[in-house]
């Protein structure tokens, strides 16, 4: 009678019902495997310049299942108004851990002279929307390949040059010993976006002469299709300099030349632009302050 009530209880287990219960066992293993899971979590612009962009887009996969999962291929593609742009397969991209996430990052190049050739309209400056598809293959066990396929709409820009100019020198103080002046350079930003102009350098020549090579950190911002005017003092020694030098600042002679770089954030990350301008005299007579 004990016997029987530990039957009952389930302390004594029958070995017929245990062998029946094996085929049901059977069907459990084979919905052990779980889909792995996938998300764009990230889109990151690494550098971007004249030239080009470089982004990365952030995967995230989850594996549910108790063992590591490997990432066969992933496939991506880089499309604008269903015009294909650019396009690759990373081979053996990794394992997802056991029970865990891991972020893939997929490495993209854009350059904006293939985005040209392959839009007739877009002007430089413009910001363009891209179409970011992504199929990752994934072998899970007893399942099989696995894909999942992933959409994501970004923007980057096609950075156009802005156009520095030389204004007008105005004195502060003019002497053959020592003369200060300050240069006001006209930046022009073509751009469908804001720069702000975080520091210049800059080499100033007037004639064969090199009056001026500095590095200014001015925080000016300059508005999407706008100017700005960056004021940069100079100070040299006109008795050091030749006689062109005179010539040109009495309003005759060949003029100046400027080289140099501007530092610059937008809306999509900071950018080294440079920049050389050539000048007639007319641009750089004396004019007093106001």
């Amino acid at each position: 009678m004990a016997e029987e009530g530990y039957k009952e209880r389930g302390f004594f287990l029958d070995p017929i019902s245990q062998v029946r219960k094996k085929p049901t066992k059977r069907k459990e293993v084979g919905g052990f495997f779980s889909k792995p899971t996938a998300a764009v979590s990230g889109f990151h612009i690494l550098h971007i310049s004249l030239e080009k962009v470089d982004i990365v887009v952030d995967v995230l996969v989850t594996n549910p299942n108790p063992i590591p999962i490997p990432l066969v291929d992933i496939i991506y593609l880089i499309e604008s108004d269903d015009h294909k742009l650019i396009s690759g397969t990373i081979r053996d991209a990794g394992t997802v851990r056991a029970h865990g996430s891991e972020t893939i990052k997929i490495p993209i190049c854009l350059i904006y002279k293939d985005v040209k050739d392959t839009y007739d309209d877009i002007q430089p400056g413009e910001i363009i929307t891209y179409r970011v598809s992504v199929e990752l293959l994934i072998d899970v066990p007893i399942i099989g390949r696995v894909s999942l396929p992933l959409e994501k709409k970004v923007e980057t820009p096609a950075p156009y040059k802005p156009d520095v100019d030389l204004d007008k020198i105005e004195y502060d103080r003019f002497s053959l010993e020592e003369t200060t002046a300050s240069l006001h350079l006209k930046v022009e930003n073509k751009n469908k976006f804001d720069l702000g102009v975080n520091t210049l350098e800059y080499n100033f020549t007037l004639g064969d002469d090199n009056i001026a090579n500095a590095t200014l950190r001015e925080s000016t911002k300059i508005g999407q299709c706008g100017e700005g005017i960056l004021e940069v003092p100079i100070t040299f020694r006109p008795k050091d300099l030749g006689s062109a030098v005179w010539d040109i600042i009495r309003g005759r002679g060949e003029g100046y030349s400027m080289k140099g770089k501007l530092e610059v954030d937008t809306p999509f990350g900071p950018m080294n632009i440079p920049f050389s301008k050539e000048g007639g005299k007319e641009q750089v007579k004396e004019r007093s302050r106001n």
